[in-house]
C-alpha cells in the first residue's frame, strides 16, 4: 500500500492559552496541538483512511528504555527510547466492555501471521472464518506481537481507518507501517504496560 504524508499543522489562533486547530482537524487532548496525520491510499491513489503520524516525543516517566507503554484513553502506544525520548504511535484499542489494563511481556513475534479467532469471538461472530492464512486481507496485518499467554496482541490491521478508535476485542491495532516499525525495535521478553 502506498502512503503519502499530509501535514496538517496550521493553527487557527490562540485564545486563553489554548491552541485551536482549523475546522475538521483533530486536536491532541494533552497538548491541544493539531495532530499530524498521513493519508493511507489504495493502489488507485484514492484516499482510504487518515492515520495518525508516528513521531518522536520527550518522555520523563519511570519506565526503562525498551518498554512499550499503551495509553488506552489516549489511544497511543509509546516505545521508550534512551535519553528521555519515546516513539509515539496511534493505535486502535478495545471497544467498551473489552478494555483492560496490566503488565504483560511479548511472548512471541510473527510476520504476516495466520489468524484463528478464539472461541469467545466465534460465539459473538459465528460468521467469521475458523482460520485465515496470513496476508493483506488478514485482520492481524503485517506483524503480530503476542502478549504473554493472553488472547491479546499488538498487531497490524487491514482496517487502517480504525486506528485512533476503540473498536477491537481487546487487541491493540496499528497501521501496517507502524507495526513493522515497532516489530523491528522490540524483542521477545519486552515489557508492555497497558494503562487506562
Amino acid at each position: 500500500m502506498r502512503r503519502s504524508l499530509v501535514s496538517i499543522a496550521c493553527l487557527a489562533g490562540l485564545f486563553a492559552g489554548a491552541a485551536f486547530a482549523a475546522p475538521g482537524v483533530d486536536v491532541d487532548p494533552l497538548t491541544h496541538q493539531p495532530l499530524v496525520q498521513r493519508v493511507v491510499r489504495g493502489s488507485d491513489g484514492r484516499p482510504l483512511a487518515t492515520a495518525i503520524q508516528r513521531e518522536t516525543v520527550y518522555y520523563s516517566g519511570k519506565q526503562a528504555p525498551g518498554t512499550i507503554i499503551i495509553s488506552t484513553s489516549e489511544r497511543r502506544l509509546y516505545y521508550v527510547l534512551p535519553d528521555g525520548k519515546a516513539v509515539k504511535y496511534g493505535v486502535g484499542v478495545g471497544r467498551p466492555g473489552f478494555e483492560w489494563a496490566g503488565v504483560k511481556t511479548i511472548s512471541m513475534k510473527r510476520e504476516w501471521p495466520d489468524w484463528t479467532p478464539p472461541s469467545e469471538m466465534l460465539k459473538r461472530r459465528p460468521d467469521l472464518p475458523r482460520h485465515m492464512k496470513g496476508g493483506i486481507q488478514n485482520p492481524l496485518g503485517a506483524r503480530a506481537m503476542y502478549l504473554g499467554s493472553s488472547l491479546y496482541r499488538i498487531h497490524g490491521s487491514n482496517e487502517p481507518e480504525t486506528i485512533g478508535q476503540a473498536v477491537s476485542s481487546g487487541c491493540i491495532r496499528m497501521t501496517n507501517d507502524d507495526v513493522v516499525d515497532l516489530y523491528d525495535r522490540v524483542r521477545v521478553g519486552t515489557r508492555v504496560v497497558v494503562q487506562p
